[in-house]
């Protein structure tokens, strides 16, 4: 039967007469033959060569966004062959309905645009893909797609989103029609990870972005009433004499950087300012273990050309802020070191003398391996810290996992390892259950410290009706030295119901999301020993879509706040040295605040977003009652095809109810401009502006000023910072790893928050830097 199917194919292919895989019809299983010679086409985004009209031809998209289960308004097709050294992809998006958005961008920047995005899940995993995006001129971005894993706080990113931190050596160019767009599109398969086999068979899927209605459309149809997106993928198979080839790189860089500073020596009259210079000699390298595996090297890294993070607002400062993992050696193969509740967080690798990291699957187990010697701390000036992490994880069933989890860090004087297990079951189609237990040993000057963290979750994702029900415990002596773990000594209850319901198509309102969150918190020994909650929260998110993409949602949140004692108790009450007494924070507060957020459609030259709350809330700090106001907004605008500004701000203040007075307050503007010269040149300037004030802290019932606890006591005092950061960078990337880099940053500083009158520099920096891959590229 096999063998008549391929004389067919090869009939059909001599004829010049095209499969058609009909999606909507159930044609989701694709079988492709091979042709000659990659020498059949040229990557210039025109579907002109007689190999596309042989190639199989894919069509029949459906709606995704905001509603699941209609035939797609916009019509598509894709043809796909392969050689023995590519696959291919030819897209034409037709769009008859509004005009097409695109722009030149630098690379993982099209989000504004119309975009296809093309996933191939080449281990059949049916819980993981890659993910290439072309907009219509052809602009690339790329990265992960993984169900699986935990939220990361403070990121943009969770399980079954893009994690476009990846970047894969491909080939991609567009043009705009008047019916539409077309892209040309070639993957070579010495750039991606798959299983050795005589026949390949992985998991296909695109997904169609049209920006002026905010529709998402699929090639298979996805129904939102389903635990996996990624499980209901087609197929592409028939697939022989795959080469990989050699895929050796080495990737030298060479970077010059020049810091100053105020000078604070003796000479400072005559030499005010002060300068030192250094050069760093460093490198990757890059090394394909056949198919599945890779290992990478890095001997100094250099991480200078990687965007400043932008400044985030602490809304309650018992926690820690997160920022994600964008440096290049990094990010490469970073789906395979997730773990549930962040355990893994490379970032705390600050400037390492050198790295190894080797990441592959072998049968259905993923194997991750990283080890580093990074630079002393101020702790520890004379001790370079000793990384090892060891992931694995195993699939079982259908898209369930099972991991395990080894991490140390180790320098003189103190040693912390840590060690878990966790696992997601996927069952009922809309259904799974994740559950993870892990402990910690900290050894610090011989003294060890144990502790343990658990969670399990149970979670329905339903078309109208879904539930996340979570409970977890972090011990207080629980440490993990290479993660990132916000807070410990606590357990925490949340359910989170949803209830949806659509409207129709093109229709004013198109879809309605309320959710009812409730949160429950206790002092992890509170917990064990059936006390009650020292906090409740509860939320009723409102989340409306309408025609276009306008959204609007409205969020009002109810509190009840208890204070441990214990976490004030370096804080003393008192006018005056001799008459302090231990601080007793304030009894049980209640909060009410409300949220609301708009945001507009992509329009062809802007788009914008803003929000805000207010509300009565709590000072943590001081553990008074306080009014919150907090304003947020965002504006991007595209004059040209070339050009993209992107303005924030963020702001926040708490003044107390008790005396009107301001304990905190901070506001953040953040420009950023991006000026595509041509594809491989870009000019990009950054301004940030921080204005931070702080009051000295209060005694909620009384008013006095709080001291620190010391043998010399010292009371709290006010601060504040005004400081303006301003940073711009020249990049030319002719070809993957080829790139110059030149930027220059300064900070300065005021009195007077936003005054922008008595500015005075503080630091400066100049850098350039080279680097260029010798090896064995993909073709």
């Amino acid at each position: 039967m096999i063998s008549s199917f391929l004389l067919g194919l090869t009939f059909q292919l001599q004829a010049a007469v095209p499969l058609v895989f009909h999606a909507r019809d159930g044609r989701t299983e694709v079988r492709l033959a091979a042709a000659e010679s990659d020498a059949l086409v040229t990557i210039d985004g025109r579907l002109d060569e007689e190999i596309w009209k042989r190639a199989a031809l894919l069509t029949g998209f459906s709606l995704y966004q905001p509603v699941d289960g209609r035939p797609a308004p916009d019509s598509t097709e894709v043809r796909v062959w392969y050689s023995s050294t590519a696959m291919f992809f030819g897209i034409r998006a037709f769009e008859p309905h509004g005009p097409v958005r695109a722009t030149l961008a630098d690379r993982d920047r099209v989000s504004t645009d119309d975009y296809v995005e093309i996933h191939l899940d080449t281990f059949s995993e049916r819980r993981r893909a890659f993910v290439f995006i072309v907009n219509p001129l052809g602009i690339q971005a790329d990265g992960t797609k993984t169900e699986g894993g935990g939220f990361i706080p403070g990121s943009n990113i969770s399980p079954g989103q893009n994690d476009l931190s990846g970047d894969f050596i491909w080939q991609s160019k567009g043009h705009v029609e008047d019916w539409g767009y077309e892209v040309e599109v070639r993957i070579p398969f010495n750039s991606l990870r798959y299983a050795s086999s005589d026949e390949h068979r992985w998991g296909l899927q695109f997904n169609r972005h049209v920006q002026h209605s905010g529709y998402d459309e699929t090639w298979t149809p996805v129904k939102k009433a389903s635990a996996s997106f990624i499980a209901q993928e087609g197929w592409i198979g028939g697939m022989r004499g795959i080469q990989h080839g050699p895929n050796l790189t080495i990737n030298p860089e060479v970077t010059s950087t020049i810091s100053g500073n105020a000078n604070t020596s003796a000479n400072a009259l005559s030499d005010p300012w002060a300068y030192t210079a250094r050069q760093r000699v460093g490198g990757n390298a890059r090394l394909g273990l056949g198919s599945n595996f890779v290992l990478n090297g890095t001997v100094k890294p250099d991480f200078s050309q990687v965007e400043a993070d932008a400044a985030q607002v602490a809304a309650d400062p018992r926690f820690a802020l997160f920022y994600a993992e964008r440096r290049p050696f990094f990010v490469e193969g970073a789906e395979q070191f997730n773990v549930p509740n962040t355990l893994i967080y490379t970032r705390r690798i600050v400037n390492p003398d050198g790295a190894l990291k080797l990441t592959g699957k072998i049968g259905r187990t993923n194997v991750a391996l990283l080890s580093a010697l990074d630079a002393p701390t101020a702790a520890a000036p004379n001790s370079r810290p000793l990384v090892d992490i060891l992931r694995l994880t195993r699939d079982y069933g259908g898209q369930s996992t099972v991991g395990l989890l080894y991490s140390e860090r180790v320098r003189s004087g103190r040693s912390n390892r840590s060690a878990g297990v966790d696992t997601r079951y996927v069952f009922g189609k809309l259904y799974y259950a994740q559950l993870q237990l892990a402990g910690s040993n900290t050894n610090i000057a011989g003294a060890t410290r144990s502790g343990s963290l658990w969670e399990g979750v149970l979670d329905r994702t339903g078309r109208k009706f879904g539930f996340h029900y979570g409970l977890i415990g972090i011990a207080p002596d629980f440490q993990v030295d290479n993660g990132f773990v916000a807070r410990t000594g606590y357990a925490q209850a949340s359910a989170n119901n949803r209830f949806t319901l659509f409207g129709k198509q093109g229709g004013l309102f198109e879809r309605y999301n309320v959710f009812l969150t409730t949160t429950s918190l206790w002092k992890y020994e509170s917990f064990t020993r059936g006390d009650g909650p020292l906090e409740n929260r509860a939320s009723l998110s409102n989340s409306f879509t309408f025609r276009r993409g306008w959204s609007l949602s409205v969020t009002p949140a109810y509190g009840s706040f208890a204070f441990d004692p214990s976490a004030y108790a370096q804080l003393l009450s008192g006018t005056s040295g001799n008459q302090l007494t231990p601080f007793v924070p304030a009894e049980r507060t209640s909060t009410f605040t409300a949220a609301a957020s708009l945001s507009t459609p992509q329009f062809r030259r802007f788009s914008a977003s803003a929000g805000m709350t207010l509300g009565n809330d709590v000072y943590f700090l001081e553990t008074s009652k306080a009014r919150r106001e907090a304003y947020n907004a965002t504006l991007d605008v595209r004059p040209t095809e070339r050009i993209r500004l992107n303005a924030t701000y963020v702001s926040t203040k708490l003044t107390r109810r008790a005396f009107g007075d301001v304990a905190q307050s901070s506001r953040i503007p953040r420009v950023k401009m991006e000026y595509q010269i041509s594809r491989p040149l870009f000019v990009r300037l950054v301004a940030q502006y921080e204005a931070t004030v702080q009051s000295e802290l209060r005694d909620p019932r009384t008013g006095a000023v709080l001291w620190q606890a010391s043998a010399s006591p010292n009371p709290t005092r006010p601060f504040g910072s005004n400081t303006l950061r301003a940073d711009w960078l020249v990049s030319y990337r002719p070809r993957p790893g080829f790139v110059l880099f030149g930027g220059y940053g300064n900070t300065l500083a005021e009195p007077d928050p936003l005054a922008f009158d008595r500015l005075r520099r503080i630091s400066d920096g100049f850098f350039m830097k080279a680097s260029y891959v010798f090896g064995q590229l993909p073709r």
